[in-house]
């Protein structure tokens, strides 16, 4: 699947907001509990996304021009990576998650981190994370990946 990607702008927050919450409520609950997916979904509101598009460097992948996914950056951690529950298992999170590794490289940052949730964990070790620690009390696995120079 061929995405473009560019920085997300104000006026974007409502879809990503929207992508967040139905990738957490439509992708999570094979691998966690409906009420776990819901109460996740919740942390974040509207204005919460829009304080992210203020504080992290936030990047949309778009597919024949609708947002597809998102992710978000700050220094070398990963912020958050979602992919709209349509476009799941396309190559969009892969190809987003790829173009966020290279912004990081070029900026030499010598790794990724970040923190992958149960249902998106295999995803991440199938590219090359390795996890760092113990889940978190929030259900979160600390992940890190070696970038090449």
């Amino acid at each position: 699947m061929r995405a473009v990607y560019r920085l997300a702008t104000r006026e974007d927050a409502s879809r990503l907001y929207v992508i967040r919450r139905r990738s957490i409520l439509e992708l999570a609950p094979p691998t966690m509990p409906a009420a776990e997916a819901q109460a996740w979904a919740s942390k974040l509101t509207r204005s919460g996304m829009e304080r992210k598009l203020h504080e992290l460097e936030v990047w949309v992948a778009e597919v024949d021009g609708v947002v597809a996914g998102w992710g978000a950056i700050r220094g070398d951690t990963l912020e958050g990576l979602y992919v709209a529950a349509e476009f799941a298992g396309q190559g969009v999170g892969a190809g987003l998650l790829g173009m966020l590794e290279g912004l990081m490289r070029e900026r030499g940052f010598p790794s990724v981190q970040a923190e992958a949730s149960l249902n998106a964990r295999g995803f991440y070790l199938r590219r090359g994370y390795r996890v760092t620690g113990p889940q978190t009390p929030e259900g979160a696995w600390p992940i890190a990946k070696e970038l090449p120079g």
